[in-house]
């Protein structure tokens, strides 16, 4: 370390030191403006609803404070005791006895407790309580609460101070009218009460935040007993048999206010949060997560960090994704495949179905050829690797900003304690015990031969259930071939011309419906099975019921969209011996422009359809149950009444947390992600749709959170947990669907063949437009019209073309002639296609796992500053702690001279 370095730190430890006598004394204490975020003063001084005004303002308040405390709902009757957790029970619930030895309880841990009841139904009672600075200082060294250690060094200060002068962007919130947002200036420890000397404390009330007291006394909660017998513990448990009908931690007030924030401040830190975060005005900043940290907690900050970190990755794909479909509006006039179609008013196309369907010019088809050119294209291939080296590079950069946050949140260094047993798993293998390796104490024990049953039975649902899921789609595609007729015969002439757009378009509308109802069959089976299961802990559960979860409705989601890509008109037979379903149904053809637009259709209308509905229900059903609860709370007892309603009254009347957690927001993201990753060849707008979504639903989330949902839990989580390794199977899956779509969805490949060894260029080694001459043409199959089946006859003979009878009629695919020796076998030109196709589809894998490989062995999971920062800071505070505690034995030393108190022995 540089001699200045040094010279610096002695000083500031010198200040520190003198500093450290007055503000251990708490009954002394003045409005000092901390350079650390746990600093409340910074919140309006006029507002009293907040939680964080600190002991100098109550002195310098004297009464009147208190008694505007006592009237807010966030605190005891006395205006001076915080509530730093509610819970909810019904007088009419039997389990009274249990409640009375779980509060005594609660008494004897040192919890302080005030009951009230409710203003609209004398029957609920809320439970207030407040934990005292002896308690929290207790149990915070006991969980290893990271808490503010040491001011940094004056040259990160000037640093600092120095960035301030840079331009501002735009998307960063204004931390000048906000300033509960800069950036903390201070180290952290593991809090300890033998060297609380050490920590930076203004204000013993404000030193633990709300969401940390929160989580405090939640953890002594969890461990208080309800009855006699080891397993009777936990707040959990009464939560589960009805003790108690809720618990959670208030808000902070309210999250509107009448006056400005910019020219006011903010009220609390839920008004903060509502106008930087969740606000429709602050789409395109950047998001407070330091302050959703604070409030709800890192493992919510986390969600929402990972949420902003894809959004923001969404940019170049989706900007690489516009590109490639204004390419193909660009090209659209120097396609010559699309113009061969749209002239070839000569070429007479066979039927695509039975009886009703009648014959058809290519030309017909010309809309859709050029449409199909927008998609298909000469990028479409690049951006299939982009979009997979894109999905490497997402998930590469995410596990560095992880690490970055779990820095900043000091979460690198922090480990899950030991969780508790599922009390459904103890009351099931109560009767066998073993040792625990960690805890050294007995548990319940689950057997091997009894977990691989339960596991067995577990796969053979989730088996039976994918099957369900293929019944359904064998449905659609019943569906499909029946109305594909029903539409041709049809009496308006709008359908019957474009009637597989409308089979299509139907299939795909009533495919989401089907989606829709299985998703919630889905959640009850998944159910059934995890608790079959028997997993150990709750996080083990969470994990099972996540992946079964995910498995479901991921196949729910795309089975019918493999079905279109990589099974639709592939196995159809030709004209004259068609393949038929339980041999009655002629299975669907492609359209003679391809499938590549029902595959697009698919897509669009599913990604549309699903983010909207899961908007609605994330916003939108909370929104409406709360008014309702309103309206009922108005015509019961008076819109009056609704003004005068404590803290704990308005959020208890808020919706309570999904019961699974973060679990369906994280899932409608995975999903999503699926959507954009998975066939993204055959859709490059995807990207783009994914983005104007996750830019809503960023605030839409917010909102909820915010406004609509009762405060959860502030739980600590290091990363995403199980959905990271769901991603990165995602990622692997992408590149072999998208290999598929590009060599046998697409006609990339067949135009690659007909260039290079058909076409006029044949043997130059050129592939431009002009050697696509005669593509068309040469795609088509001849088929005679009397080789029809008697079933397929058409009920039309074609005169209407050209005056007379049809002999002969087109159809996608490479067989020979009617007159050929063997009629209708497949040409020469077919084999030569499939064998570049599978060559495609090796050479694609190879190089794009390749760059994949390549990219993750490159990019380090852990950024060099950041290493270089971990080592600096623990090297500071080792010396800092060195030098203070040597700086308070060498005055203790002085002092003992003074008083005559000297020993010879003393050290140093």
């Amino acid at each position: 370390m540089p001699p200045i370095l040094l010279v610096i730190l002695n000083g500031l430890l010198r200040v520190f030191d003198l500093a450290k006598d007055v503000n251990i004394l708490f009954d002394e204490l003045e409005a000092v403006s901390s350079p650390c975020k746990d600093d409340d003063s910074l919140l309006h001084p006029g507002n009293l609803t907040s939680t964080s005004d600190d002991a100098s303002r109550l002195e310098a308040g004297g009464e009147t404070v208190p008694e505007r405390n006592k009237s807010n709902g966030l605190y005891f009757r006395d205006g001076k005791c915080r509530i730093d957790y509610i819970l909810v029970y019904r007088k009419s619930n039997p389990q009274t006895e249990k409640r009375e030895v779980f509060e005594r309880n609660i008494r004897a841990e040192g919890l302080q407790m005030e009951k009230e009841s409710s203003l609209i139904n004398s029957d609920i009672i809320f439970v207030k309580l407040h934990a005292p600075w002896e308690v929290l200082g207790r149990y915070a060294e006991q969980m290893n609460v990271e808490m503010y250690f040491i001011p940094l060094s004056l040259i990160d200060k000037q640093i600092s101070r120095f960035r301030r002068w840079l331009p501002k962007k735009p998307m960063r919130l204004d931390k000048e009218t906000l300033p509960d947002l800069e950036e903390n200036d201070c180290y952290t420890a593991p809090f300890s009460q033998q060297r609380i000397h050490h920590f930076i404390i203004h204000n013993k009330e404000t030193f633990f935040n709300n969401a940390t007291r929160s989580r405090i006394v939640h953890h002594i909660l969890q461990r208080i007993k309800y009855e006699e017998g080891k397993n009777k513990i936990g707040l959990n448990r009464l939560l589960t048999n009805g003790s108690y009908e809720a618990a959670f931690p208030l808000h902070e007030g309210s999250y509107r206010s009448k006056n400005s924030i910019r020219t006011h401040g903010a009220e609390n830190h839920r008004h903060l949060l509502y106008e930087c975060w969740a606000s429709w005005g602050v789409w395109y900043k950047y998001q407070p997560l330091d302050l959703v940290r604070r409030y709800f907690g890192e493992k919510i900050g986390l969600y929402f960090a990972w949420l902003g970190w894809y959004t923001g990755m969404l940019f170049p794909a989706a900007f690489i994704g516009l590109f490639v479909f204004l390419y193909g509006v660009t090209t659209l006039d120097h396609c010559q495949v699309s113009k061969e179609v749209c002239q070839a008013t000569d070429i007479i196309m066979c039927p695509v179905c039975d009886k009703y369907c009648p014959f058809m010019r290519l030309s017909d088809s010309c809309v859709y050829a050029k449409v199909t050119h927008l998609f298909d294209n000469g990028a479409t291939v690049f951006f299939a690797v982009f979009m997979a080296v894109w999905a490497t590079v997402f998930l590469e950069f995410w596990k560095r900003r992880r690490a970055v946050i779990a820095y900043d949140w000091d979460l690198i260094d922090w480990e899950e304690e030991e969780e508790e047993i599922r009390p459904q798993f103890e009351a099931k293998y109560s009767k066998k015990e073993r040792m625990n390796p960690i805890s050294g104490k007995p548990e319940p024990y689950q057997a091997f031969t009894d977990k691989c049953s339960r596991l067995i039975v577990s796969a053979s649902g989730i088996f039976f259930m994918i099957c369900v899921v293929i019944a359904a789609v064998f449905g659609i595609v019943i569906y499909r071939v029946v109305t594909v007729s029903t539409f041709a015969a049809f009496k308006w002439a709008l359908i019957r011309n474009n009637s597989q757009v409308a089979t299509t378009g139907t299939a795909v509308c009533i495919n989401f419906c089907i989606i829709m109802l299985l998703n919630v069959l889905y959640e009850k089976v998944a159910l059934l099975l995890t608790n079959l299961e028997q997993p150990r802990t709750e996080s083990e559960w969470e994990n099972s019921f996540t992946l079964k979860m995910f498995l479901f409705q991921f196949v729910n989601l795309n089975s019918s969209t493999f079905y279109i890509a990589f099974f639709l008109g592939r196995f159809t037979g030709h004209p004259g011996a068609y393949l038929r379903l339980i041999n009655r149904w002629r299975l669907e053809e492609c359209h003679p422009s391809g499938c590549l637009i029902d595959l697009c259709m698919q897509m669009g209308i599913i990604m549309v359809l699903k983010q909207t509905w899961n908007n609605f229900m994330e916003l939108g059903y909370p929104l409406i149950q709360n008014w309702w609860t309103r309206r009922k709370v108005r015509q019961e007892h008076g819109p009056e009444r609704k003004i005068s309603f404590p803290q704990w009254e308005k959020d208890y009347n808020l919706q309570p947390m999904n019961a699974y957690g973060l679990f369906d927001e994280y899932l409608e993201m995975i999903l999503q992600f699926g959507f954009t990753t998975i066939f993204v060849a055959a859709f490059p707008l995807a990207p783009l749709l994914a983005l104007l979504n996750n830019i809503i639903e960023i605030r839409l989330d917010a909102y909820k959170f915010v406004t609509q949902w009762r405060r959860p839990l502030a739980s600590r989580a290091k990363d995403i947990g199980i959905w990271y390794g769901i991603l990165e199977g995602i990622g692997i899956l992408s590149v072999i669907t998208n290999a598929f779509v590009i060599a046998i969805t697409s006609d990339f490949i067949p135009r690659l063949v007909y260039a290079y060894k058909y076409g006029p260029c044949a043997g130059q080694g050129e592939a431009g437009q002009k050697c696509m001459v005669g593509y068309v043409n040469a795609s088509l199959s001849v088929f005679r019209i009397s080789d029809f089946e008697n079933r397929s006859e058409p009920e039309s003979d074609g005169s209407e073309f050209s005056g007379t009878p049809l002999k002969y009629c087109r159809y996608r695919d490479y067989r020979d002639p009617p007159h050929s020796l063997v009629p209708y076998g497949y040409t020469l030109q077919f084999w030569h296609v499939l064998a570049a196709r599978l060559a495609f589809i090796i050479v694609f894998e190879h190089l794009v796992f390749c760059i994949k490989h390549l990219i993750s062995y490159l990019i380090p999971d852990l950024p060099k500053d950041l290493r270089d920062r971990m080592r600096r800071e623990k090297y500071l505070i080792q010396e800092m702690m060195y030098e203070a505690e040597l700086e308070r034995l060498q005055k203790e030393r002085k002092e003992r001279k003074k008083n005559g108190k000297a020993h010879h022995n003393e050290w140093p």
